[in-house]
């Protein structure tokens, strides 16, 4: 029977908490359709093996013996993938017959009867067959980077919950996603960076310094990435913070502080870039291994500048960012990939409501969910609405109150402000569980005043009913673009810190009608999720197949210059919450090079006061050799970072080419019909043939695909969006199609010929290069002296640990080794070095605490010998003593004729006498010197010298007295016949008398009469 077994390699198998919900799935080869769609083990060699009896369902199998498993990239069995549930049939046999050593080859005729593609994921990845599911597996993200893996090395897997308030780590290992902890054993790291005049605190050293170094500690910017000095929100936030704004040279926002004794102004790149190197420090430190890949969380509702801002500050970092992922999304991914009960493909997909409200933002999404899919269908949000924001209105009223209670302007002292904030931020969180009075106390307040207050939930509530009433609003929205009823939710999923307040539970809970779900952990399920993406990228670790959809937040629209003067044209290339990572190709006709300018289509919907994305001029555009148009097709997409752009152009030459042509200069076609109304396309991820209707000119042509490759792809779209010329100027028109113009007789074409064009690429607030270099260059710096102070730090904190501990020696275990002038002595000196230490010595470089540690030392050290001498002497004396013994009782059982020792020779054993004698004679010795000198002098020998006197002894005498006896060697075989001959029967005995020989065949009873046994 044609089975499956599971390929056995040492690889790490992602898991959940719990065993039954391990999210990993099979690689198996080869396959063969022989039966039911059943799994069961088998044992093979004394291990279990997975044996999947192919087709329906592979029943996930969680036997510990099972963990290793063959590192393999997507494979596809039919309609579905490879996974603990392969949803779908294979329609009929399938297989690969190649060793896994080899590549594997796809032999698929047809989309529907796709056959397996497995390969391992080091063997590169291309396109097979004409199916559209049937690929090869993909290559490594660091082969795709053209890096080459050093063999053995491991990808490290780490997702990054990039906070506005907190940062957390997850990382993938053996036993599966685990959130880690910082040095100080908190798995939760404070967004917050203090600078001072030698060293950067980053994290919770930061933290504690957020009240006594108000005006160098950096916190709360998460959201200026990519936003102008002079933007409104930023101009807004500048008054609530501390620190000072600054207007950079290229016109973004920089924090100033002063660090290094001088005032400095950093980039927002910076900034975040010295807190993701300090996340990926600890990340190294829970590895123990580097750290260069990586996935980053970002809110759903940032643009491109600000994704673009955030890129740049992870290569600052040194991180290679494999994703930038929606926060919403990295939820939904660590929610769905450990279900069990998902629906199959071919069945309704599950929709789940996740609401997260963090410390800045809130942010909605529909998401529908099948086995080994997940799909996001629309999102919403309010940038502006957080648990920040019930904060600022506790304080608003701690404010009031103290000014008519106090006679205090809490807002005018930044120190006071903050410490109010922290106070605040306890109550709140004390609220959210207690509904009786809770206290406010702060000693030392103000003007040395003690100020305190009181407030309850049901005041809490009344005062931020403003902030509530908010919270249904994102609700309501992402329910109408999902199209989705509320009896269409199955479960409505809580993360973030801010929906741990009742009032919130409660409006989201009264919006649905039905109980909300906190299957998720609200502070670590973001980075939890991130770091799964990470492992599905990664070729480290197998996890469950899962397919991710996002969404676009906003709609982009392209808009360009036509040939005349006074025309332009625009169109839609992404609607609102379109699926993404997305691409599409538009094929113009010019005869010059032309610029496309890409913006979000409603400025209105954004929270970003630019809606320009960038400017992108395709070059080396010229008429074809007729003087007609060139056609041009220009790849725009989404990326996985959500970023768009325009990827590639390239021009179709043609040569030979006849027919007639409309003077028109762009062209639209579709491969796809349309859904829904005329101007909602789907797009897909594939780019159409090349060969199309040359004549249809009139148009801007979208191509398109869906999936499912048919006859609609040599079909015209029926709303083509055209464009006419009116004169000389070029605008666009929805209209119909034209089928008099489609019947126009197309002649064939000669030669096609696609040159790739280059394309320059302006974009709004992308930072140069050379300015990233820049600030890698400064990073770098900076981390240099870092290391260089704490070096320094340690060299001082060692002087000081040697004064304290050997001071309290002195008068301990050292007093009996030392005099009484020579422990005055000393003791004056710990104490002038001690004094020096807080005094001239406060702020020295390293190499006078090593001088002053050595100067110590040197003192020091002779009474610490002779403590250890006199502790350890005993040990190795009575060890030497021990080995002269036996050796002298060697050499006794040789004089005494001993039959062990009857081989060796007598002049060795002369020589092992002596050497004993010499050694007894020099132990004598040493030990009457010794006894002789008291404990506060010198020791005569040093258990070093008695140790190699040892090893001298050992190495002389053990050769000679434990000499093996030479080993007798058997007779050969001819001489034993020889003897046999020589030694016969003799005076008529018999040669049966010989005892037989056990070893020969029981047919042989007795041996030949000239053979005897020879013992």
């Amino acid at each position: 029977m044609g089975a499956v077994q599971l390929y056995s390699k040492q690889e790490t198998i992602i898991n959940s908490n719990s065993l039954a919900e391990q999210p990993l799935y099979f690689g198996c080869w080869p396959f063969n359709q022989v039966g039911s769609g059943t799994a069961r083990l088998e044992a093979q060699g004394g291990r279990a093996a997975a044996v999947l009896l192919c087709g329906h369902t592979m029943s996930p199998l969680y036997k510990r013996s099972l963990l290793p498993f063959p590192d393999l990239s997507r494979t596809h069995v039919g309609r579905s993938r490879l996974s603990p549930s392969l949803s779908g049939k294979c329609r009929r046999s399938v297989g690969v017959s190649c060793s896994p050593r080899r590549k594997a080859q796809c032999a698929c005729a047809e989309e529907s009867n796709c056959r397996l593609v497995a390969a391992a994921p080091q063997w590169g990845a291309r396109r097979v067959g004409t199916g559209s599911r049937c690929w090869q597996p993909r290559p490594l993200q660091r082969q795709a980077r053209g890096e080459r893996k050093a063999p053995g090395a491991v990808m490290s897997v780490v997702g990054i919950d990039l906070g506005f308030l907190n940062c957390y780590v997850a990382v993938a290992r053996s036993g599966g996603i685990e959130t880690i902890a910082n040095e100080y054993s908190d798995r939760c790291t404070p967004a917050c960076i203090s600078l001072g005049s030698k060293t950067r605190a980053i994290g919770n050293a930061a933290k504690s310094q957020i009240v006594t170094n108000v005006k160098n500690t950096l916190h709360g910017f998460k959201k200026m990435h990519g936003r102008a000095f002079d933007d409104p929100y930023i101009q807004g936030e500048r008054v609530k913070l501390p620190y000072e704004l600054q207007k950079m040279p290229n016109g973004s926002v920089g924090l100033k502080v002063r660090y290094l004794d001088e005032e400095r102004p950093f980039a927002i790149e910076q900034v975040t870039g010295m807190l993701l190197a300090k996340l990926k420090e600890t990340s190294e430190s829970a590895l123990k291994k580097p750290v260069a890949d990586c996935v980053i969380s970002v809110p759903s509702f940032f643009t491109d500048a600000e994704r673009r801002s955030v890129m740049a500050a992870a290569q600052v970092a040194g991180l290679n960012c494999l994703r930038l992922m929606n926060e919403i999304t990295a939820v939904a991914l660590a929610y769905g990939i450990y279900k069990q009960d998902l629906p199959a493909l071919e069945e309704k997909p599950r929709n789940i409501v996740f609401v997260d409200m963090g410390h800045s933002a809130y942010q909605v999404s529909v998401c529908a969910f099948n086995k080994g899919k997940l799909k996001i269908l629309a999102t919403a949000f309010d940038p502006f609405l957080g648990g920040r924001n019930f904060d600022e209105a506790l304080v608003d009223y701690f404010c009031g109150e103290f000014r008519t209670k106090y006679k205090l302007n809490v807002k005018e002292n930044a120190r006071a402000l903050l410490r109010l904030y922290q106070e605040s931020e306890k109550l709140k969180k004390l609220m959210s569980a207690n509904a009786s009075d809770l206290p406010l106390n702060i000693e030392c307040f103000m003007d040395d005043l003690d100020v305190s207050s009181k407030m309850n939930r049901a005041q809490f509530e009344q005062l931020c009913a403003p902030l509530l009433a908010k919270v249904e609003a994102p609700l309501r929205t992402v329910m109408d673009q999902a199209k989705l009823q509320r009896e269409d939710i199955s479960s409505i999923e809580i993360v973030g810190g801010a929906t741990r307040i009742p009032a919130v539970k409660e409006q989201i809970s009264r919006f649905f009608g039905k109980d909300i779900s906190t299957t998720l952990n609200a502070d670590e399920a973001v980075a939890r999720g991130c770091a799964l993406q990470c492992a599905i990228l990664s070729p480290a670790f197998k996890v469950r197949e899962f397919s991710i959809t996002d969404v676009v937040p906003y709609s982009i629209t392209l808009r360009w210059k036509s040939s005349y003067e006074e025309g332009t044209g625009e169109c839609e290339v992404f609607s609102k919450n379109h699926a993404a990572p997305f691409s599409k190709v538009i094929t113009f006709h010019k005869k010059e090079p032309f610029d496309l300018e890409a913006y979000y289509t409603h400025p209105n919907e954004i929270p970003y006061p630019e809606p320009r994305i960038g400017r992108f001029a395709i070059q080396n555009v010229g008429p074809q050799y007729d003087g007609d148009n060139s056609k041009v097709k220009v790849k725009v997409r989404v990326n996985v970072h959500g970023i768009f752009s325009v990827a590639n152009a390239s021009v179709i030459e043609k040569q030979n080419v006849e027919g007639d042509h409309s003077d028109v200069p762009m062209d639209t076609e579709s491969s796809c019909k349309n859904q829904g109304k005329d101007d909602e396309l789907q797009f897909s991820f594939i780019i159409e043939d090349d060969t199309l209707d040359s004549e249809d000119k009139d148009k801007m042509q979208v191509d398109q695909e869906e999936g499912n490759h048919k006859s609609q792809a040599e079909q015209p779209n029926q709303a083509d969006e055209e464009s006419e010329q009116h004169g000389g100027t070029e605008t666009k028109t929805a209209s119909g199609d034209k089928p008099d113009h489609l019947a126009q007789p197309v002649k064939a074409k000669a030669k096609i010929k696609s040159i790739e064009l280059p394309i320059q690429a302006s974009l709004y607030k992308q930072l140069g290069q050379d300015l990233i270099n820049s600030y890698i260059e400064n990073e770098g710096k900076m981390m240099m002296q870092d290391k260089l102070e704490k070096e320094r730090n340690d060299a001082k904190n060692a002087v000081e640990e040697y004064v304290y501990d050997f001071r309290d020696k002195l008068c301990g275990v050292f007093e009996k080794f030392i005099t009484e002038e020579e422990s005055s002595k000393l003791t004056l000196m710990l104490e002038d070095t001690e004094n020096w230490l807080y005094e001239d010595g406060e702020d020295q470089p390293k190499q006078v605490y090593m001088d002053k540690l050595q100067e110590l030392r040197k003192f020091g050290q002779p009474i610490q010998e002779r403590f250890m001498e006199h502790e350890e002497r005993p040990k190795a004396l009575n060890d030497l003593g021990k080995k002269v013994q036996l050796l002298m009782k060697a050499v006794e059982a040789f004089k005494n004729k001993d039959e062990k020792y009857d081989h060796l020779d007598p002049a060795e054993m002369e020589k092992v006498e002596k050497c004993i004698s010499e050694a007894m004679n020099w132990l004598n010795t040493k030990m009457n010197a010794q006894n002789k000198l008291s404990l506060t002098q010198d020791p005569v020998v040093k258990v070093a010298e008695i140790l190699a006197k040892s090893k001298e002894l050992d190495s002389f005498c053990n050769p000679i007295i434990y000499k093996p006896k030479p080993r007798m060697e058997p007779p050969s075989e001819a001489q034993t016949k020889a003897n046999g001959e020589h030694n016969g029967p003799v005076n008529g005995q018999s040669g049966a008398e010989t005892k037989p020989d056990p070893a020969k065949d029981n047919s042989q009873q007795t041996k030949p009469s000239g053979e005897m046994e020879v013992d």
